[in-house]
């Protein structure tokens, strides 16, 4: 998408968020790259980050400490998100350059449109990677485990749409990842509450991906991918309104299970948290519109301030 109707740049991509920096600012010979990175497009950087921030705020709530470190975990979340949703994507986009090239909305993307080469691709991927890396090697042990363990539902994701209805489950289990990760990073270990939070998170992709994934239905049934899209068909709001009471439930249960009801006030106001994120849910399903293909990719993007309303509330929470 570009302002005025026109493209701000040859090789701009087609979903590319309006005026974006990399169209605009970006060095040309990066430009590709950034691309297949998604820098164009920041929305899955912010949708990897937030529960990597929920996770931090919610291990400070559960010891009360917060120390300077946890400061380097919230700016270290922030390199890592765009660095790994950078070399996901990267890697997405490298097992799906010949199924990329069918489908309208993905056939400007980078590999398939001849901006960069599947070798290009291969390098970039390691670069990021290996920075990603090093940034993880600054984490305790158990947080560098996990870490390298989140490799493997990465790897598998691209190619879950050929096998299952259900590839919006493995997005949800790689893109909550750091909610665990961030938990452990704080504590030094993986405790329940952080676990039902990243389910949480989990409830919350299978609720905006599933919108997402509606602008692709049609070429998706063409050349035979699969997703819950499809799968719920029209039925989808009524799938929608129970990924938005799973997800609210699950992050009320978090936060119950991660402050013990040792402060009721501060309880009362984490609380809000999740319920501000429920109702942002319910605004974007009074709005869903499945015919709609910019209105289905603008409700897609509004997640961003959706996983950021729990953030104040948990925050405010720490020094009641």
């Amino acid at each position: 998408m570009s302002g005025g109707g026109q493209r701000p740049e040859a090789g701009s991509v087609a979903d590319a968020a309006k005026g974006n920096w990399v169209d605009h600012y970006a060095p040309a010979r990066w430009r590709p790259y950034l691309r297949l990175s998604r820098a164009d497009r920041p929305i899955g950087t912010w949708l990897l980050l937030l529960p990597c921030w929920w996770g931090l705020l919610l291990a400070m709530l559960h010891d009360g400490q917060a120390r300077v470190f946890d400061l380097w975990i919230f700016v270290a979340c922030g390199i890592g998100a765009f660095l790994m949703r950078g070399a996901g994507c990267t890697w997405n986009d490298i097992t799906d350059r010949h199924i990329d090239g069918s489908v309208a909305r993905t056939a400007s993307r980078p590999i398939p449109s001849g901006q960069v080469s599947v070798k290009g691709a291969l390098a970039w991927l390691v670069v990021q990677a290996l920075v990603a890396f090093a940034i993880l090697l600054t984490f305790p042990a158990m947080a560098i485990a996990l870490g390298i363990l989140a490799l493997v539902p990465v790897a598998i994701y691209p190619f879950a749409k050929r096998f299952t209805w259900w590839p919006q489950i493995f997005l949800g289990i790689a893109f909550n990842w750091g909610a665990l990760l961030v938990w452990s990073a704080h504590t030094g270990r993986l405790e329940w509450p952080a676990v039902v939070l990243y389910l949480a998170g989990m409830a919350w992709t299978l609720f905006y991906d599933t919108i997402y994934a509606h602008q692709d239905a049609e070429d998706d049934a063409l050349i035979g991918v699969k997703s819950t899209a499809r799968l719920f068909g029209a039925q989808s709001p009524k799938w929608l309104r129970r990924f938005l009471v799973a997800a609210v439930v699950l992050m009320t249960a978090a936060v119950i299970l991660a402050m013990r009801g040792d402060d009721p006030i501060a309880l009362l106001v984490a609380l809000l948290g999740p319920w501000a994120l429920g109702l942002h849910m319910m605004w974007q399903l009074a709005r869903l519109d499945l015919d709609d293909t910019p209105g289905l990719l603008a409700l897609f993007r509004s997640n961003r301030d959706a996983g950021l309303l729990p953030l104040p509330f948990f925050a405010i929470a720490l020094f009641v």
